[in-house]
């Protein structure tokens, strides 16, 4: 801590529960009340882009999913379905709905991280104990599925890697049963806390032309009424064919971030039980490809858009008809999120509340060094 102008400067994490992954924020304090912030994204993974220009599509398959690690479907639906439309690709009925399944379940888990951040940023720690154990119960069945809890590599250019498990449906539908009796447990100890409502109702409000005005996406935009969802304006894979609707607040707090995304839960468990009654008996899960030391995609590019958990992930693949991609880059919301929107939202706010704002927003830094 020193001085600088009459104020105090002060930097806020890498550690403390509110901050993703290895982030800090550089603050500019008069008394407690934050007059700038400047984020420092911490350079833990950097260049994937780059990274994966240089090496063969089989290759840079495994890099994806570490630009945003706690939640990597999203990174390997994207790239499979850019590597898809350049080279054509149609994947197997059966294909698509384990993938449409894969993503949900990646969407509890992140919501699960999202409840133990946002419980420890406040000191209420009975919350992340217990989102941390059921967020486990779900990358149990990730290694069944995958062979990796959080590291996934399952979804793959032309499918999937693997078929389900024996059994695996109905312990999906079990553990659903399971969150569902839970949920009222995190209403009682977490999302109706006296402590919490009272911290979070009106702190970190995101003007909603702002939203606008730095592009932001998934809850944080929808608390600030917008009802933009990929799955819905853009569908892919099977959400064109489920049942789910997407929940809006207007209040533009944390309060409301946070009970958006408790609601994207139930959404969550309401496309799965779906997915479950409807799941291919039979199928295929993967196409016949090229052998993978020969495998090169035709000159073009494309433009391929999943909606995380944080929100909107798009990437932009172009190919040189080579084995290797000419370029690829990433957008998603970490950027705008973790730097426009949290320095801007901070100005005015109270130290005690930064941790609660910043968890509030949803950011991977990875994402922001890619």
């Amino acid at each position: 801590m020193y001085k600088s102008n009459q104020l105090v400067k002060i930097f806020h994490g890498p550690q403390h529960p509110g901050i993703t992954g290895n982030m800090s924020v550089e603050l500019d304090l008069d008394a407690e009340t934050i007059v700038n912030a400047t984020t420092h994204v911490g350079y833990l993974h950097r260049g994937f882009e780059k990274l994966v220009e240089r090496r063969t599509i089989p290759q840079a398959f495994t890099i994806v999913c570490r630009i945003c690690v706690p939640a990597p479907a999203p990174n390997e639906a994207n790239f499979a379905r850019g590597i898809e439309n350049l080279a054509g690709i149609e994947i197997p009925e059966k294909a698509s709905w384990i993938r449409t399944m894969v993503l949900e379940m990646q969407r509890i888990t992140a919501q699960f991280l999202w409840m133990a951040g946002q419980g420890g940023s406040l000191g209420l720690y009975v919350n992340p104990q217990w989102a941390v154990a059921d967020r486990d119960f779900m990358l149990d069945l990730f290694e069944e599925l995958t062979g990796g809890r959080v590291y996934h590599m399952y979804i793959y250019p032309g499918g999937v890697r693997r078929d389900l498990p024996d059994g695996f449906l109905d312990k999906l539908s079990a553990l659903l049963d399971y969150y569902e009796t839970r949920l009222p447990e995190y209403d009682r100890v977490f999302f109706n806390n006296a402590v919490f409502k009272k911290r979070a109702i009106g702190a970190g409000i995101v003007d909603p032309s702002t939203a606008l005005k730095y592009g932001i996406t998934g809850p944080v935009l929808r608390a600030a009424g917008y009802q933009k969802d990929v799955r819905k304006y853009a569908p892919y894979e099977k959400y064109s064919e489920l049942e789910f609707d997407i929940p809006t607040a207007t209040e533009s707090d944390v309060y409301a971030r946070a009970m958006v995304r408790r609601e994207e839960l139930v959404q969550s468990f309401r496309i799965l039980r779906q997915i479950i009654q409807r799941m291919p008996k039979t199928g295929d899960y993967q196409v016949k490809l090229k052998n993978h030391h020969q495998f090169k995609i035709p000159t073009g590019e494309t433009w391929v858009r999943t909606e995380s958990a944080r929100g909107e992930f798009a990437y932009y693949m172009a190919s040189d008809g080579s084995e290797y991609l000419r370029r690829m880059q990433v957008k998603g919301p970490s950027m705008v999120h973790a730097m426009s929107l949290l320095e801007t939202v901070l100005k005015g706010a109270q130290l005690a509340d930064v941790a609660m704002i910043m968890n509030s927003l949803g950011t991977c830094p990875p994402e922001i060094e890619r």
